[in-house]
C-alpha cells in the first residue's frame, strides 16, 4: 500500500526525532540505491546531523516522516560517522540541480510503501525544470523515476546484481551468492546494503560468514554486525580471532558490547548458548495498550511478539525481579486501561547452563514458542525462541542440505 509523496527538499530540512519525540539533531541528506529491473530506486536511510557528527540512520529505523520530522523507533542512535557504500546516491548532494538531456533536478518525490514486512519509502516522481529564453521564470513539469534512468544507474555490476537480490529473502541470496567465486561473493558483500548483507550472513555457516566479510574495513564490519540478531552475532564472533574479535567489540557501543560479551561467556550447548536479549519487555504498571504497542512492531519476529516479559526494573536484561508473561492473545480479550499485573501468567523457565536436550524437552511439554531465562536471582537475561531451537535440533549445514536437496527435486533444462 502506497503513501502520500513527501518531497527530499523538505525532508532534508527536518528535525531527527527520538521515539519519545526529542530532537536529537537534523537531517541533512536521503540515501538511495537503484532498485531491480523495472522497481523504484530504494531509500536505505538518511544523513543527520547530530553532536557535530554526519551520521546514517537506516530507513529501518525509521518510525515515520512527517512534518515533525524523522522519527525514529527507539531513544537511541548510532553516532558511527556516515561512510557511503558503493551504489548509494545522496539525493541532496548529487541528484538535485543535476542537468538530464536538457533539464534541471529540482526535487525527488518519495512515497512511503508498506508491506506485510517492513514500513520503507522509494522514489516515486522527478521534479525537473528546463529555463525558457523568452521568460525568467522556469517551466516545471514532473516525471516518473523511470523517465530518467540515467539517475538511478548502478555503477558498477556488482550494486547492480545487490539491487537485484535485495528483495528475495536472504535464505534464496544465500543460494546464489555460495554459488559465485569468493572474489565476486566479496564484491557483492561490499555493495550490499548493511541490513542485506546481515540477513544473509544469519543464513550462512560460520566459516562462510567470516570469509565473506574479511575484506572489508573494520566500521563497515561493526555497521553489519550492528544489524545481525544478537544470538547469530555471538556464534560469529566466537568463531573470529581473538585479536579481531577484541577489535570489534572495542569499536562496538559499550552497551551493546556489554551484551555481546556476556552471550559469549555462556557455554555451547546450553539455553545460554541460544538466548536472545531483545524481548518485549514491560514494567506491571504498564498498560495492555501500551503492550500491544510494541508487539504492533513490525521488526519482532513472531516467536519473540507472542508474549510480553513483565519483570521489576530495570527493564533491560538482566533485568529487575522476572514476574512473569503476558500472550498475545490474552491483551487482544483485555481492555486497553488494564495493567499488565492483572494479566500476567506463570511459565515454565530455564537456566543459561541448562542443557540444549532440557530447553528442547521444556518446549515440547509446554507448547511454548518463547522460554524465558532467569539467572539464580531471578532476573530475566533473554529468552530462547523456538525459531532458535529448530536450528539447533537440526545441526550445523542443515541450510545447505535442505538447498541440495531442493535442487536435485528440479526438472532438468534442456539446452
Amino acid at each position: 500500500m502506497a503513501g502520500e509523496v513527501i518531497y527530499a527538499f523538505r525532508v532534508v530540512r527536518l528535525p531527527l526525532l527520538d521515539a519519545g519525540g526529542s530532537e536529537i539533531g537534523k537531517v541533512v541528506d536521503v540515501v538511495v540505491v537503484p532498485g531491480r529491473p523495472g522497481t523504484a530506486p530504494r531509500v536505505v536511510g538518511f544523513v543527520a546531523s547530530s553532536q557535530r557528527r554526519r551520521i546514517f540512520v537506516n530507513s529501518a529505523r525509521v518510525a515515520g516522516v512527517d512534518n515533525d520530522g524523522v522519527r525514529l523507533r527507539s531513544w537511541d542512535v548510532d553516532l558511527h560517522p556516515f561512510k557511503r557504500r558503493p551504489g548509494e546516491k545522496l539525493i541532496a548532494a548529487e541528484v538535485i540541480d543535476r542537468t538530464v538531456r536538457g533539464e534541471t533536478v529540482s526535487d525527488i518525490g518519495l512515497r512511503e510503501v508498506e508491506d506485510v514486512r517492513v514500513r520503507r519509502w522509494e522514489v516515486a516522481t522527478v521534479r525537473l525544470s528546463r529555463r525558457n529564453s523568452l521568460r525568467r521564470r522556469s517551466n516545471f513539469r514532473l516525471a516518473e523515476w523511470r523517465e530518467v534512468p540515467e539517475l538511478w544507474a548502478a555503477p558498477t555490476e556488482a550494486a547492480a546484481e545487490a539491487a537485484r537480490l535485495r528483495d528475495m529473502h536472504p535464505s534464496d541470496v544465500a543460494g546464489v551468492v555460495r554459488a559465485l567465486p569468493l572474489s565476486q561473493r566479496r564484491q557483492l558483500a561490499a555493495a550490499m546494503d548493511d541490513d542485506r548483507l546481515a540477513d544473509l550472513l544469519e543464513e550462512l555457516p560460520e566459516e562462510e560468514q567470516l570469509r565473506l566479510i574479511e575484506g572489508l574495513d573494520l566500521d563497515r564490519i561493526v555497521d553489519v554486525l550492528d544489524e545481525m540478531e544478537y544470538d547469530d552475532l555471538a556464534d560469529l564472533l566466537h568463531e573470529m580471532p581473538v585479536h579481531q574479535r577484541t577489535a570489534i567489540l572495542e569499536a562496538m557501543d559499550d552497551d551493546e558490547a556489554e551484551v555481546v560479551s556476556r552471550l559469549l561467556s555462556y557455554e555451547e550447548g546450553t539455553a545460554g548458548g541460544m538466548l536472545t536479549p531483545e524481548l518485549i519487555i514491560l514494567g506491571p504498571d504498564d498498560t495492555v495498550a501500551v503492550a500491544l504497542a510494541h508487539v504492533r512492531d513490525p521488526d519482532w519476529i513472531p516467536s519473540i511478539a507472542s508474549q510480553v516479559y513483565v519483570c521489576q526494573a530495570p527493564m533491560r536484561p538482566p533485568t529487575g525481579r522476572f514476574l512473569g508473561v503476558v500472550f498475545m492473545q490474552r491483551l487482544l480479550r483485555e481492555p486497553p486501561s488494564m495493567e499488565l499485573s492483572r494479566c500476567i501468567e506463570q511459565v515454565s523457565s530455564v537456566h543459561p547452563n541448562t542443557p540444549d536436550r532440557e530447553v528442547f524437552e521444556d518446549f515440547a511439554s509446554y507448547d511454548m514458542l518463547a522460554l524465558p531465562v532467569l539467572d539464580e536471582a531471578g532476573r530475566l537475561l533473554g529468552a530462547v525462541s523456538v525459531d532458535d531451537v529448530v536450528d539447533r535440533m537440526l545441526g550445523s549445514g542443515w541450510r545447505q542440505r535442505s538447498r541440495r536437496r531442493r535442487d536435485a527435486t528440479l526438472p532438468a533444462v534442456n539446452t
